[in-house]
């Protein structure tokens, strides 16, 4: 069942995102908030964010709250070609770099697959032979300049036992008619969506404590749903 992933039909310019990389590199990163879900060294920066700030790297869905570009976006400008190709509405954009020696632990998110109304897009920029990324329990090898979407409401996992760090551009994207008919070209399993699995009572609890870390208005909302739900 293709659900959990999906490759999709796009080969990006590795040159040119090598290129707006080395823009991004003059600036900040950000360690990633959550500290209890890896270990090691899992950093970011914003292209488009909630404040349209660059260290803003929150990425929760904001109930038709628009997200803002970032000052760095604009100087990236094969970056922003590629956000512009996809015709649907866009949250958070951020590049996500995992270190050499890090690892992002067993976890699950929240509605944050394509039955939610989103999607998450990765595109590898620089990677190696040796990161194992499990989306359910199946490792995928996303190579550079390739276009991947992951259900992310599966359990996933990511380690990195390179000696370069692995960098993705990673987009959250609104469904629409346009991500439908690409979805189903690439043989997306519409009728097997709906069919996931409801979150155990643990990996509820979990998702809590993880949106208590955030601490904004958004997180805490999702945590009165959660509890709701327990």
């Amino acid at each position: 069942m293709k659900t959990a992933l999906l490759k999709l039909p796009f080969h990006f310019s590795e040159e040119k995102l090598l290129k707006d990389l080395e823009v991004c590199k003059k600036y900040e990163f950000t360690s990633h908030f959550n500290k209890n879900d890896y270990w090691g060294d899992w950093t970011s920066i914003s292209l488009r964010s909630q404040t349209g700030e660059m260290n803003n790297i929150f990425a929760l869905p904001q109930n038709n709250k628009k997200y803002k570009d970032t000052e760095l976006l604009q100087k990236c400008t094969y970056f922003k070609e590629i956000i512009d190709s996809f015709e649907c509405e866009k949250e958070s954009i951020r590049l996500l770099n995992l270190k050499p020696g890090s690892v992002i632990k067993e976890h699950t998110d929240y509605n944050l697959g394509y039955e939610d109304g989103i999607f998450r897009i990765h595109i590898p920029i620089t990677t190696n032979e040796n990161v194992h990324f499990f989306i359910n329990y199946e490792e995928v090898k996303m190579l550079p300049s390739e276009c991947w979407y992951g259900n992310f409401n599966f359990t996933h996992s990511v380690r990195n036992d390179g000696k370069i760090d692995r960098i993705h551009l990673v987009m959250d994207c609104l469904r629409n008619d346009w991500s439908d008919i690409l979805f189903a070209e690439n043989g997306y399993n519409f009728e097997a969506e709906y069919q996931q699995s409801e979150y155990s009572r643990e990996t509820k609890l979990q998702m809590i404590e993880q949106l208590k870390l955030m601490d904004t208005e958004i997180s805490r909302e999702m945590i009165q749903q959660l509890q709701k739900e327990l």
